[in-house]
């Protein structure tokens, strides 16, 4: 099993998101599981030398970040899971997760080899279970990434952040980085609020539990993804008039995709031609994500692309234990 711990019991100092100056050995802090061996120092697990330690199923398994209903989801994924199918020359199915620890818990047991993890809950499942990611949903001019929102609703008194305080904020996860990581660091570096002192926390479980019950009133203060949102309210799910935003962070890196490290090589290499030579257009993928700009997906690395955020988790204090 894995676990994420936090150490809240002090104030950030000097957090900014997009360098979070002052916070440097993040990245020298970062540590895979012992199961997995680092020898080129791109921070993610290698495949493995010995050949009979490679995986080639005949069926690939693929699972995207449950941030809404994953039902959702498995229609939008269809047709690129049906390209994937012919360059790899694989079955895929489509695997519903209902929780970032149950997707993690998958990839680490050998169940899972294809998977979009969250921003949040990369580097977790980097260290913890293997996941090696290459590449990240863009627009056509390459930028990408999504911000962090404080959200309430009219007339519920909380105006700007200040108001938070004695107040309950709403939370997703602890794995989720805009719907927790980020914003507990922000509270306590920019506004001197600190978790479960200045104000209390209770926990959604996803992006959209905690959209929607701001919208219905049933929370008071949420923190969430603006891409969630933003989809949200293009499908008709909520109006834009039953949220307000209090708060907008700077933009961070969006789900980051990946296998696992132990798929044979030439497979892993096939999965990612895959991604990279997809045609979005006239597609369920391009509509559902195209209403947040993105429409490609182009390359990354954990190393670059995730620094920011093993920042915000050294800040944090976060100390991941893999067993």
């Amino acid at each position: 099993m894995f676990s994420q711990t936090l150490s809240l019991s002090r104030p950030v100092l000097g957090f900014a998101f997009a360098t979070l100056a002052g916070i440097s050995t993040a990245q020298a802090d970062f540590q895979l599981s012992d199961r997995y061996t680092d020898a080129d120092g791109d921070l993610v697990a290698d495949i493995p030398e010995d050949e009979s330690q490679w995986r080639d199923p005949d069926t690939l398994v693929f699972a995207y970040t449950p941030v809404e209903d994953p039902a959702v989801y498995a229609d939008v994924w269809s047709g690129f899971l049906d390209h994937m199918e012919e360059v790899t020359g694989k079955k895929v199915k489509f695997f519903p997760v209902q929780s970032n620890a149950a997707q993690i818990e998958a990839m680490r047991a050998g169940r899972l080899h294809v998977a979009g993890f969250n921003t949040g809950s990369n580097p977790l499942a980097v260290a913890c279970a293997g996941f090696r990611p290459f590449a990240m949903m863009a627009a056509d001019d390459g930028s990408f990434g999504y911000e962090m929102e404080i959200i309430t609703y009219p007339g519920s008194g909380i105006d700007e952040v200040e108001d938070i305080k004695g107040k309950t904020l709403t939370h997703t996860s602890e794995t989720s980085n805009s719907g927790y990581k980020a914003p507990t660091a922000l509270m306590a570096s920019e506004f001197g609020m600190t978790s479960g002192e200045d104000y209390e926390v209770e926990f959604s479980g996803k992006h959209d539990n905690s959209i929607l019950g701001v919208a219905n009133h049933d929370y008071e203060v949420a923190t969430i993804a603006n891409s969630v949102k933003d989809r949200m309210i293009d499908r008709g799910v909520i109006d834009a008039d039953q949220i307000e935003v209090i708060y907008q962070s700077d933009t961070f890196p969006t789900t980051g995709y990946g296998v696992a490290h132990d798929l044979k090589p030439e497979l892993q290499e096939a999965i990612k031609k895959a991604f990279f030579d997809f045609d979005w257009e006239g597609t369920a993928l391009s509509e559902e994500f195209g209403k947040n700009g993105e429409s490609q997906f182009i390359p990354i690395t954990f190393k670059k692309e995730w620094s920011v955020i093993r920042q915000i988790d050294a800040a944090n204090d976060v100390q991941y234990q893999c067993s």
